[in-house]
């Protein structure tokens, strides 16, 4: 059990640092992919040693990716619209969206 999270832990890590460093708005949305990517094991291990006849853990996973992906299909819309109107995907730009 302790190498599955300790690989999601590390993952979750990466995500974090990720969020916080970058500037660019593809790489905050790679690293969000990370973090939830660490969270589905965190889940299915826990569904797996605790409970082993269940696949709640498995079914909470499969809810997240669902999630992940429309959260990217939000978040790649909005960075299209960034590219568009000022020709770069830059974090800073977001706070000139507002009307």
């Amino acid at each position: 059990m302790f190498p599955y999270l300790a690989l999601a832990a590390i993952l979750f890590s990466i995500g974090i640092y990720g969020v916080m460093t970058r500037r660019n708005v593809i790489g905050i949305l790679m690293s969000l992919e990370l973090m939830f990517n660490a969270v589905n094991i965190n889940l299915v291990t826990f569904n797996k040693f605790i409970i082993a006849d269940g696949l709640s853990g498995q079914l909470f996973a499969v809810f997240v990716i669902v999630i992940a992906a429309a959260e990217a299909v939000v978040g790649l819309a909005i960075v299209l619209l960034i590219y568009r109107n000022w020709r770069g995907v830059k974090s800073d730009y977001v706070n000139v969206m507002k009307w």
